[in-house]
């Protein structure tokens, strides 16, 4: 299978899941970028070698992201608010505006490919996240803009919908790929997220498309390219 011929900026590349985006970039030898908040955190997180890889600025501001944007020909979006902090920016503010605020200059910009990485369950609207600030409603409307710009002749998009987010190395489980928002819970490792965040770049099967994604058995794994053709089948 071929890599990914360009650059892939990543947004939130400090967060948890952002720093597994960046490993398994890194994995794949894909050359990246980072739009960082905290220049400084991202120096602690992956060493001095990538000072020529940041933009430091914030997914509030529109200059900022136009400025990280000169490096990309793909993105990869790992924002999110923290809902728990009561000091924090609310969902509406970044998995909302954000979101489509980053994905609209990418756009404009020429990015041909925006990868976002969602939720389980954003099309549920009594679920208990949604206690949070409407949270899970705030990324089905950055989810519905994505799909919106970037479904064009010359564009694609791959919306990943996670189940809860948890800790472990890559390739050591069985995944089980959906759509339609059916899979009412379950977990993945962050790093799992990450490795089918960055094979959605160059993977035919994940063009075009939004889908629920959980572990299922621990199972050692060469590729996680080959759930991709389960749900096309």
């Amino acid at each position: 299978m071929r890599s990914f011929n360009g650059t892939v900026l990543v947004a939130g590349a400090t967060g948890r899941t952002g720093v597994w985006i960046v490993k398994r970039l890194q994995s794949h030898q894909i050359d990246y970028h980072l739009f960082v908040r905290s220049g400084q955190k991202a120096l602690e997180l992956f060493g001095p070698e990538i000072i020529d890889k940041l933009t430091i600025g914030s997914v509030e501001n529109p200059e900022e992201i136009k400025a990280s944007l000169g490096h990309a020909e793909a993105v990869i979006c790992a924002i999110g608010g923290n809902v728990t902090d009561p000091e924090a920016a609310p969902p509406s503010a970044i998995d909302r505006d954000a979101v489509i605020r980053l994905a609209t200059l990418a756009k404009e910009h020429g990015v041909k490919k925006f990868i976002l990485v969602s939720s389980l369950c954003v099309t549920k609207p009594d679920h208990p996240m949604n206690k949070y600030g409407q949270v899970l409603a705030m990324k089905l409307a950055a989810e519905n803009e994505v799909r919106r710009l970037f479904s064009e002749p010359g564009f694609s998009f791959t919306i990943l919908r996670p189940g809860g987010l948890i800790e472990g190395p890559p390739l050591h489980h069985a995944l089980q790929f959906d759509t339609g928002d059916r899979i009412p819970t379950g977990k993945i490792n962050r790093s799992d997220v990450a490795e089918v965040a960055v094979l959605s770049l160059f993977t035919p099967d994940a063009h075009n498309l939004t889908f629920e994604l959980i572990e299922s058995e621990e199972s050692p794994q060469h590729s996680l390219a080959h759930f991709f053709a389960m749900i096309r089948s």
